[in-house]
């Protein structure tokens, strides 16, 4: 059992000798990434690999200090009827003695 262990950690070492040896540039002979569209410049390679603000927002831990009342809100306004939910469905009359259904079930002839 110890040469399979032994194995183990010399393959565990060897991968993670092989880690970041030097900045990383595009390979010999290859351009970087073409200009963006809308950009002035083409970035560098340090450009592309830092991540734009939007990616990595700051944490905003302020605490409110003190409770604040909201302002008035034009648009928030109770529904015109006092809330109440309408007593049939849309597109009853309400004097018809059988009210529409809304069975979805397949009739099959018998």
């Amino acid at each position: 059992m110890k040469p399979v262990r032994s194995v183990a950690v010399a393959l565990a070492l060897a991968l993670a000798a092989c880690g970041d040896v030097a900045p990383l540039r595009p390979a010999p002979g290859e351009p970087l990434p073409v200009k963006p569209a809308m950009a002035s410049v083409t970035p560098d390679a340090e450009q592309l690999l830092t991540p734009p603000p939007n990616a990595r927002p700051e944490r905003v831990d302020e605490l409110m200090k003190r409770s604040q009342p909201r302002t008035a809100d034009r648009f928030d306004l109770p529904p015109p009827d006092g809330g109440a939910a309408p007593a049939a469905p849309a597109g009853t009359d309400p004097e018809a003695e059988d009210p529409v259904q809304n069975d979805t079930r397949v009739s099959t002839p018998q």
